[in-house]
């Protein structure tokens, strides 16, 4: 009749077992690709393994670690095999699954444990109370409900932890969630053969099973936390390193636009000698002469037709730069800037404020997809600048596939690796000099607005936006 009833036992969990592989299936599929025949398969799989480790486990034909151990190792595998994608990051997804599933429903099951036979003792007054079969079970379903809010809950709000990371990174952050995997399998096992918080005879059943709940409630709210603040952690240093090492980009960047400016104004302080030259070039009608000199005055000074004029003349070559590159790649350019002489904002402030902004603009049309993108003029960047009573105002809208949605500083841009980072350098700078920014992406077309007090206002730039003016 006992193993009839640990047979019923597994049975009457089968809903649990599934609702589990669900939210698992649902949460490695938002941050893995995966086939739908190899959908399919990964949950077969994974059930008919759990439906047999569990009644392997009943029958007590194998020790309670191998069978752990085999069964997250299984599931580690199975992910592995399945999914598609860096192996560094579906090792990452699978044990960060396990660590938080087996955390969550150790803990909920300790807890309603503890909580059952404090009941049992205090209110039906059994000296030594034990959980039955029955609670027993009820108290399983409840502890996989709660592992799988808990991993529903992961999948909405990990998601900054996984926006363009690169393989190393899973990696590192994988190592030490095995690490608290394998010591909480340890002391799991040690508080089942009675080493973890027994009191060795000074206490009878009771106290030692309230203190061992109440050690296992401790152990794993300690290890969740853990987990989460090393993982946030990580993913703070990757995101301030990502700004940083952006930034000293951009300050080279800066640094090159400086010394061709500067070539160039050596050129205009030396054109009264250059125009005596091809004076005299002029007069004896050397063309070949007169030409190669003319092109060696524009390589030297770095100058070719079209210049931008801003007001700026860092802000005038990057945008040169920008528009050339939007012709190479035949995206519609179309540039009104006039920076105010008393702006208030530095030069290097104005490149990383266009420089981003442009650079976002340009991967946008870059992953435009071939199927909407028909021509030219489906491709686009439209940049203005111009000064708004006592405000400055920077607009830049560009084409976009209409699939992309942008949400809370981040644009679905799948594997980019620098996700995000542009536009907090942008909101950085904004910030600095009290200004606000706009962002609004519709009907595939996305669109960046930044108003920034010129001079002490009379509105705030907020109030200047939301009056429309």
């Amino acid at each position: 009749m006992e193993r009839i009833w640990e047979f019923k036992w597994i049975l009457g969990l089968l809903p649990c077992y599934l609702g589990t592989i669900w939210a698992t299936g649902k949460f490695c599929k938002k941050y893995l690709k995966i086939a739908k025949r190899n959908e399919m398969l990964f949950w077969g799989f994974l059930l008919s393994s759990w439906l047999l480790m569990g009644a392997i486990g009943e029958c007590r034909l194998v020790p309670y670690m191998i069978l752990t151990l085999a069964k997250q190792i299984f599931f580690i595998v199975l992910v592995c095999v399945l999914f598609q994608g860096e192996q560094e990051k579906k090792i990452f997804v699978s044990s960060l699954l396990l660590l938080f599933g087996i955390l969550l429903e150790t803990f909920c099951e300790s807890f309603l444990c503890g909580v059952v036979l404090l009941f049992m003792h205090t209110v039906k007054k059994i000296p030594e109370p034990v959980v039955g079969d029955g609670a027993g079970c009820l108290i399983a379903c409840l502890s996989f409900l709660v592992a799988i809010g808990g991993i529903c809950w992961m999948s909405k709000h990990f998601s900054s932890i996984f926006s363009g990371k690169k393989g190393r990174w899973y990696l590192i952050a994988a190592v030490p969630l095995i690490v608290i995997l394998a010591v909480f399998d340890l002391a799991k096992w040690g508080a089942g053969h009675g080493i973890l918080l027994r009191s060795g005879g000074n206490f009878n059943l009771y106290y030692d099973q309230i203190f061992s709940y109440t050690g296992n409630c401790v152990l794993t709210a300690l290890s969740m936390f853990a987990a989460g603040v090393y993982l946030f952690g990580m993913d703070r240093i990757y995101l301030e390193q990502e700004k940083s090492s952006q930034y000293h980009a951009q300050v080279m960047a800066y640094k090159m636009l400086e010394e061709q400016y500067s070539r160039q104004e050596r050129l205009r302080h030396d054109l009264k000698n250059h125009l005596i030259a091809l004076s005299g070039l002029l007069e004896n009608r050397e063309w070949e002469k007169m030409r190669s000199y003319l092109s060696r005055m524009c390589e030297g000074g770095g100058l070719e037709d079209d210049e931008e004029m801003t007001g700026s003349s860092a802000v005038d070559a990057l945008l040169y730069r920008k528009r050339k590159e939007a012709e190479e790649k035949k995206i519609r350019w179309d540039c009104e800037v006039n920076i105010p002489g008393e702006c208030g904002i530095n030069e290097f402030d104005l490149c990383v404020l266009f420089g981003n902004i442009l650079d976002n603009a340009m991967e946008a049309c870059d992953r435009m997809t071939v199927h909407w993108k028909l021509g030219d003029a489906d491709c686009f960047i439209h940049v203005q600048a111009k000064k708004v009573k006592r405000f400055f105002l920077i607009e830049v809208r560009n084409s976009a596939d209409k699939t992309e949605q942008y949400k809370a500083g981040y644009s679905d841009k799948g594997n980019a690796k620098e996700h995000g980072i542009g536009l907090l350098n942008v909101s950085d700078v904004v910030q600095r000099y009290h200004g606000v920014m706009n962002v609004e992406s519709e009907d595939g077309v996305f669109t960046i607005a930044l108003l920034l007090p010129i001079e002490e206002p009379d509105m705030t730039a907020k109030e200047l936006f939301e009056t429309g003016s």
